[in-house]
């Protein structure tokens, strides 16, 4: 991999080095390498881009990366990602994409990721966005991921794009069996005249099933946003999304809830609020020496924590 490449590597992935235990890294549409470990196998698709990642029932405290890096501008590329986890597994799968793009065409990569999770298995699953470069070209990502939980699983999601992502439109969409526990925590932030979409979309199928899905999200100079999450209820379960954001300069905010209960024993609830920064908030630490920019930055990477 080249100098771009490892700086892009180390946005997405937090990785300077080669990964221990299992991992799969992409670069400009071809492996750049790959390991798989005695509980986690990974393994081509035959028919179609794409990989699929096996773990082993029982395997805990062990993790995999499959971070995507482009830098070629013009190239456009759909990977599909299988995920079997085992029951009784308790792992840490670290995705994530960065485009480079100092071209005058656009660069793309849509990633479409399948997680079937087994019974009381744990999951914890980050996916990093990031996109830099001076040229012309756009910088696209599109992810969708799909999520089948069986009973008492649980999967917690951090999904984070913090700049250069010129437009995205992210799908998820998640099943939820008996007791089974999802946590979506959502950071982004967009800049210039970029475009990111969010739909969720989560059914509690099963007694006891949970969701809570969380945005933050920061809107600047002409950019939009819109966020769109919708929990249906099929059981006794407990639901909760909220959008909490803020709104500068000409940026634009659409929040959609959606809550549909199909049993009385659903308990749903959805909160979202859209405003500006508090001007107490400036003035208190413009007293303290800073800049009233250094003071916006200061409160906007403290609420994207």
């Amino acid at each position: 991999m080249d100098t771009i490449q490892k700086r892009i590597l180390r946005e997405v992935a937090d990785l300077h080095t080669v990964p221990e235990g299992a991992y799969n890294i992409r670069a400009n549409g071809e492996s750049a390498g790959r390991r798989s470990t005695a509980n986690i196998e990974i393994t081509s698709k035959e028919n179609a881009s794409g990989i699929d990642i096996r773990i082993k029932p029982g395997t805990k405290h062990e993790s995999v990366h499959i971070p995507v890096v482009l830098s070629e501008s013009g190239l456009k590329e759909t990977v599909y990602n299988d995920f079997y986890i085992g029951e009784d597994c308790d792992v840490v799968i670290v995705a994530g994409c960065g485009i480079s793009n100092c071209g005058s065409q656009d660069s793309e990569h849509d990633g479409i990721h399948r997680f079937f999770i087994g019974r009381r298995a744990k999951v914890r699953y980050v996916e990093k966005h990031y996109g830099e470069g001076d040229g012309a070209g756009k910088r696209i990502l599109n992810p969708g991921t799909e999520v089948y939980m069986q009973e008492d699983s649980a999967m917690e999601m951090e999904m984070v794009q913090i700049r250069g992502v010129d437009s995205t439109e992210r799908m998820t969409t998640a099943e939820l069996a008996a007791g089974a526990r999802l946590i979506v925590k959502e950071r982004l932030m967009t800049h210039g005249k970029q475009s990111a979409v969010s739909v969720y979309k989560v059914s509690l199928n099963g007694e006891g099933a949970s969701a809570d899905v969380v945005s933050r999200s920061v809107a600047r100079d002409e950019s939009y946003q819109k966020f769109d999450a919708c929990v249906t209820g099929n059981a006794p379960c407990h639901g909760h999304t909220e959008c909490d954001s803020i709104i500068m300069d000409r940026g634009r905010i659409l929040a959609v809830p959606q809550l549909e209960a199909n049993d009385t024993g659903a308990e749903l609830i959805h909160e979202a609020a859209i405003g500006k920064i508090a001007g107490e908030q400036l003035v208190k630490l413009m007293t303290m020496g800073l800049t009233e920019a250094e003071a916006e930055e200061q409160i906007i990477n403290g609420f994207l924590k």
